[in-house]
């Protein structure tokens, strides 16, 4: 089992297989099909079984201060 049942809705993940779909934040996780908002990619369904979506913890770099 990954991580796909400890997504929650505003967490921030990565595609492992797909960089090029940038930071995504969870919008829904029901019954293993997590949709999640790209900022490249729009709006995808992702199913857990075949995807472990990695989640970020660090902040994005916009948001950092001194």
């Amino acid at each position: 089992m990954g991580m796909g049942s400890l997504l929650e809705p505003g967490m921030l993940v990565r595609h492992p297989e797909k960089p090029d779909w940038g930071l995504g934040q969870v919008q829904s996780n029901i019954g293993g099909k997590i949709t999640v908002n790209f900022e490249h990619a729009g709006k995808q369904v992702i199913l857990s079984d075949l995807v472990d979506l990695m989640p970020v913890f660090e902040p994005p770099h916009s948001t950092r201060r001194n």
